[in-house]
């Protein structure tokens, strides 16, 4: 390897491992099971007292009409107004129900197809690597052949392993076997990662696009974030899959 190749792998390996200990745990969501439950009682205690007062509405509109004075009658207008009114927030109440239902719905047919991974190998695009059984993997791209660096944190910030490996053009792929720089094994977890490409012309490292490997163990539905796929310690939209090994 030339003095250059050495010295562009070295800053590479300086950038991953800044750009790894910048990166932030994301805090774990809320399970949120009950949120569409929650949605459709609140939509049906609005219909209820919407259906009271509508009834004091008519009550009060029938005594009027019974005591008003014949030489001076009350306008109708206001009374069309007001029923026509009560029956356009009826309408968007039932609306809000129905579209409740359908997001349970979907999210049912979510939690169907996340206990279908359940098990798989897949490869997600995520900030962290779940470290499982001791092993992590991730795959990037490069357009050429390159020295790339990685660099895995933990969620504190404190480097825990780095690495240096020439890239071919197209997809690579690195596997870590969950020891530190020193040799210690680490346990099972979420750890940050970072991928450096070779500095470019003006002295700044390239981040790389990469995807990080793991098995599905299950899946959750959270306050913040939606459904998501459970990779061991890491969690990941649905959005964050892009493929699936057999």
């Amino acid at each position: 390897m030339s003095i250059a190749s050495v010295a562009a792998q070295q800053s590479a390996l300086a950038a991953a491992a800044q750009a790894a200990k910048q990166l932030s745990t994301p805090s774990s969501g809320t399970t949120a099971g009950g949120t569409g439950t929650a949605a459709a009682q609140t939509g049906q205690t609005a219909l209820t007292a919407l259906s009271s007062n509508f009834g004091d509405f008519l009550n009060m509109l029938m005594t009027q009409l019974q005591n008003q004075d014949p030489s001076s009658p009350m306008d109708s207008n206001q009374f069309t107004q007001e029923l026509v009114s009560f029956s356009g927030v009826e309408q968007q109440i039932n609306t809000n129900n129905s579209l409740t239902s359908l997001i349970q719905l979907t999210q049912a047919g979510q939690v169907m197809q996340g206990a279908s991974l359940a098990g798989k190998q897949v490869q997600v695009t995520s900030t962290q690597i779940p470290l499982q059984n001791g092993t992590g993997t991730v795959q990037f791209n490069t357009p050429t052949g390159e020295p790339v660096a990685i660099a895995i944190t933990d969620s504190s910030g404190n480097l825990i392993r780095t690495a240096s490996v020439n890239s071919q053009a197209g997809t690579n792929a690195w596997t870590w076997d969950g020891t530190s720089n020193s040799g210690a094994q680490m346990p099972n977890g979420a750890y940050n990662i970072a991928v450096e490409g070779a500095p470019s012309s003006g002295g700044s490292a390239s981040p790389v696009p990469f995807t990080v490997g793991g098995t599905v163990t299950g899946t959750q539905n959270t306050a913040s974030n939606g459904m998501q796929l459970q990779l061991g310690a890491v969690d990941v939209g649905f959005g964050a899959l892009q493929s699936l090994n057999n």
